[in-house]
Parts: structure tokens; sequence; C-alpha cells
């Protein structure tokens, strides 16, 4: 009976030496290379965060001196997106703007010219819905999948690992995108076919500038009117006029440590992008005849600040050209 025993007891460790020599391999299999191009005041935090959990990133930026703080983290630097292709069959990518994206996808030395079959493309910039789904068709006929991921929650967010993604594109992927989008974000949320993501980024973005702005009118008007910001600020955020840009990320300076309006409007969120995303929103809205009136008037006003020398600054900064500017 003992020697019984002694074979199923062998038997157990032999079968579980097995499980754990598998489930090693299975995740060794899931830390294989990660692309990620853009290497900017968001996408160096993210792709810190992908090697923070275990991923080996391969990077590259237009920009040599974006390489330098990723390459000390361990990430290795390539030339161009085509090269980062070549090397990877998972790529991010996290750039400025819709010309920034096309030509990092189908520019001579683009990401399509060397791209593997079956190579999935998450792009986090926001963008013009319409080029998202020009970039999923180009990538389908290279036998690979385009999802739009752009984000939500700011430079300190992508920091911490604690970004929104808005996630466009074929649900059958949308798993595989998820495993490296927790890895950069506290919520990933699937909304739909591609540009979907492109779609709710432009609604949020929208509707972050509204509320910037009459937090900016808000606190110049009170500070006008004798009250001490802070206090101000205080008052606001327990009552019904609570609101993030109050909040979490106030744009009067001295009133919160750890924002833009702290460090003199430098870092966070451009005001030339709030006015991009701005831009998209007043065209989808043009072309889905939606009246977005105050949307509109954010988008001059953003455009004003960037005629005035506020192209980047945070947009935050607002405050700044309302109280400078008289307007």
């Amino acid at each position: 009976m003992a020697a019984l025993f002694r074979g199923y007891r062998n038997l157990y460790k032999s079968n579980k030496h097995v499980e754990l020599t598998l489930v090693s391999c299975r995740s060794m299999a899931s830390k294989t290379p990660v692309g990620f191009i853009g290497l900017g005041n968001m996408g160096t935090p993210m792709a810190r965060n992908l090697l923070k959990h275990g991923y080996p990133v391969i990077a590259t930026d237009v920009f040599p001196e974006s390489f330098k703080e990723l390459q000390d983290s361990g990430a290795q630097i390539l030339d161009c997106p085509a090269e980062v292709a070549d090397k990877a069959d998972r790529i991010i990518t996290m750039l400025p703007s819709s010309p920034n994206v096309i030509e990092v996808y189908t520019g001579p030395n683009g990401i399509l010219k060397k791209i593997k079959k079956g190579t999935l493309l998450i792009d986090s910039s926001t963008i013009d819905p319409a080029v998202s789904k020009e970039m999923a068709v180009a990538a389908e006929k290279m036998g690979a999948v385009f999802m739009d991921a752009p984000v939500s929650g700011g430079v300190g967010a992508a920091g911490l690992a604690k970004l929104t993604f808005m996630v466009g594109g074929v649900e059958e992927e949308f798993n595989a995108a998820q495993e490296l989008l927790t890895c950069m974000g506290a919520n990933v949320v699937y909304c739909g076919q591609v540009g979907s993501g492109q779609a709710a980024k432009i609604c949020n973005n929208m509707l972050l500038a509204i509320g910037m702005i009459g937090t900016a009118e808000t606190m110049n008007l009170g500070i006008r009117l004798g009250l001490d910001p802070k206090l101000l600020a205080k008052i606001l955020n327990m009552s019904s006029g609570q609101c993030w840009s109050s909040d979490k990320y106030n744009p009067v300076p001295g009133v919160m440590e750890g924002v833009p309006s702290a460090n003199n409007y430098q870092g966070g969120f451009g005001t030339k992008l709030m006015a991009k995303d701005l831009g998209f929103a007043q065209d989808t809205a043009t072309s889905t005849q939606t009246a977005i009136p105050l949307g509109s008037l954010a988008h001059q006003i953003y455009r004003a600040m960037c005629d005035r020398g506020y192209s980047n600054k945070d947009f935050s900064s607002v405050f700044q050209f309302l109280r400078e500017e008289g307007v």
C-alpha cells in the first residue's frame, strides 16, 4: 500500500511539473516583444509601464532625444516604424495627429512596409475617425488587424497606468488588445467597430474643454469678486458645480499641486492638441447635422489661444488666457 501511495504521489508531482511548465510557457509566449511608436509625453510612460509588466519593448520616434529615457529603462530602439514591424507582431502607436498616423503606417518607412500577417496594431492617437477606418482597411489588405484605442486621463494617469482606453475594432480581437492595454490603464472599454473609440474620445474631449473653460471663467470671476481661490475651489468641489476640472485639474496657479497650473502650464495636454480634437468634434457635428453651440465656442476659444502664443501650454492655461487677454 505504501508503495502504491508513493507511486500516486510521484505521478502527481510529475503531472504538476508538466502543468507548471505549460503555464510557464504560456506566460513566456505572452511576453513576446511589443512595438511602440511615438515616445512623447504620453507614449514614454505608457511604454515604460509595458516594460514594468515584463514585456520587451521595441520602440522608435522621429525625435532622437525622445529615446534616452525609455532606452535607459531597457527598451530596444530602432530607426523607423518599418524596422519595428519587422521585429514585433503587436505594435502600439501614440502620435500627435492624423497626418503623423498616415505617415507612420503607410509612409516609405512605415509599419505596413514590413508588417507580418496576423500582426495586431493598436493606435492610441486621437485622430479623425475616418483615418482610423482607412488604416484598418490598409492593414487588412496586409493580413493585419488594426484597432483604434485613444486614451483619456492625461500624462499623470499615463505614468500611474490609470488611463482609460476607448477601443474600436473587431470584437474577436478585443481580448488580445486588452492584455496589453490593462498594463497601461485602469479602464479598457470596447466601443464597437473601428472608429468608435475615436468617436467616444472626441465626445469626451469636447465636454472636457467646455468644463475647463467653465471652471476657468468661474474661478476668474470669483477671484475678481474678492474670493480666495483655494476657498472657492473647496466650495465648488463640495457643491453642485464640482467637476473634474475643478477637483482634479484646477486651472488656477497655487490651488493644487502636481498639475500643470502649478508649473507654469508646462506638460499635460497641449492647447493645440485640444484645438485639434475640437476641430474633429466640429467636423463630425457638421457631417451629422448635430448642434454643438458650446463645443463650437470652445473650439473658437482654443484656436484663439493658439494664435496668441498658448499652443504649447497645457489646455488649462485658458484661465491665464481669460485673465490676461480680457476675453
